[in-house]
């Protein structure tokens, strides 16, 4: 019955993602490994979209580690678990909460040996640059007590890369760069202390090349520049070539940009979405601390508060001018909400 409900909700979070991206781009480097333990590993800038985006995009349902400051309110914390969101502690969550992670891990283990899948973002928190930065040492305690509890488990870890075009941007587009699998085994957990390092390490190279990654040192005029050149940061491949050949014009791939018929239709869209705009504008973005969090709350407002205003004015349209008149006003927002989007 859970999956039922997690196979509705994504379905719905998949047609929500349809009308808020232009386009959501999918590479798989290898087959991922169905009926084994998984554990993906993806670079973290978005906040709750790059989970929403690897969970409808990955093929498997998967357990996701989430920061456990989420789960403060009971509501939200049984509505995040029946999603299979796991809570993990952190040190800004307060010294005596680290000790909870034992648990958390321990049951991601279990998880791991029954052949599920789990999500991690090994880089501890979220930011909106266009890098990878240090990793955590979290996945590989998970990786290492898990092959030391159950040694016969076969363990796959897929790193993956998640690149926007403008991560706080609406109707732009998404590429997801799933790279190659890592197989562990628990032959790994007896090669000594320098194994868990070697891992990180491994796995952060692989995110620097699944992904657009400028180095920290000459991060802002880096970024100014390829701005500025209008790279395409929906080809990291490319992307990461341009700098590293010092910026050579031969290897430089331009993206795709809002022309003034899709600008049109945005402002057009804005318009006949009038009211839950206004909410959007005034009342929530003004209140969001974190820039990361923009598209969350943007999406949370599409796929809830447009969906009930559509159907309370349609009905109202219908009430008065009849139903004929109520469907062709929802068939007309649905195009301009198309033409808005994918243009």
């Amino acid at each position: 019955m859970n999956k039922v409900w997690l196979f509705l909700v994504r379905s719905y979070i998949k047609l929500g993602l349809f009308f808020y991206y232009r386009k959501v781009s999918v590479v798989m480097q290898e087959s991922i490994p169905k009926d084994e333990a998984v554990i993906f590993l993806g670079n973290h800038q978005n906040a709750l979209m790059d989970a929403l985006i690897i969970a409808t995009k990955n093929g498997r349902f998967a357990y996701f580690l989430t920061r456990a400051s989420v789960f403060n309110n009971p509501l939200v914390a049984k509505i995040l678990k029946s999603l299979w969101m796991l809570p993990v502690y952190r040190v800004r969550d307060g010294w005596n909460t680290i000790s909870k992670n034992d648990e958390i891990f321990k049951t991601c283990s279990q998880l791991l040996h029954t052949n599920h899948a789990v999500t991690i973002f090994p880089e501890g928190n979220h930011n909106l640059k266009r890098m990878v930065r240090p990793l955590s040492k979290g996945f590989t305690r998970i990786v290492f007590e898990t092959l030391e509890r159950y040694p016969d488990t076969k363990l796959s870890l897929v790193p993956v890369g998640i690149n926007y075009e403008n991560a706080e941007g609406y109707a732009n587009g998404v590429f997801l760069n799933f790279g190659k699998t890592i197989e562990v085994t628990s032959k790994d957990t007896m090669k000594g202390p320098n194994m868990a390092q070697q891992l990180k390490a491994r796995v952060h190279e692989d995110l620097c090349e699944l992904t657009t990654h400028i180095d920290s040192e000459s991060y802002g005029n880096t970024l100014q520049k390829l701005e500025g050149d209008k790279v395409d940061f929906l080809n990291p491949s490319a992307a990461n070539q341009y700098m590293s050949s010092n910026f050579d014009s031969a290897n430089l791939e331009t993206g795709k940009h809002d022309g003034l018929v899709k600008r049109f239709f945005g402002v057009l869209l804005k318009c006949v979405l009038f009211p839950p705009y206004l909410v959007w504008k005034h009342a929530l973005l003004p209140k969001i601390k974190e820039r990361e969090f923009i598209s969350t709350f943007r999406f949370a407002v599409a796929v809830t508060l447009v969906p009930f205003y559509l159907i309370l004015s349609a009905l109202i349209i219908g009430g008065i001018f009849g139903m004929p008149i109520a469907g062709l006003y929802v068939a007309i927002i649905f195009i301009i909400a198309l033409l808005a989007v994918k243009l």
